[in-house]
């Protein structure tokens, strides 16, 4: 996280102007001009595989690093739980 507050400060990245209402309480209209972040781990790998030179900055990080770390999460983490019903899809379709 400091590596990306540091990206956005030295490519002086507008962070946009703070949002003072609920987003909760706003219409469809309105939400789609509200940026959003990935909203899964699937979509969060993707992201970082698009943009990730930020962190190889100060050698903190390496590109195998990174790809490593990318295929882990997917192979262990995303992969499985794909294979696998969801609990939900127990108590919709097998309860009684």
């Amino acid at each position: 996280m400091l590596l990306a507050g540091l990206d956005g400060i030295q490519n002086r990245i507008d962070p946009g102007e703070p949002l003072e209402k609920d987003i909760y309480d706003l219409s469809p209209e309105e939400l789609k001009d509200v940026p959003t972040l990935p909203g899964s781990l699937d979509d969060s790998l993707k992201a970082l595989e698009a943009d990730h030179d930020f962190l190889l900055k100060g050698d903190v990080f390496s590109p195998q690093l990174i790809e490593r770390w990318i295929t882990y999460k997917r192979d262990r983490e995303i992969t499985p739980l794909r294979m696998r019903p969801h609990p939900l899809e127990f108590a919709m379709y097998y309860d009684i």
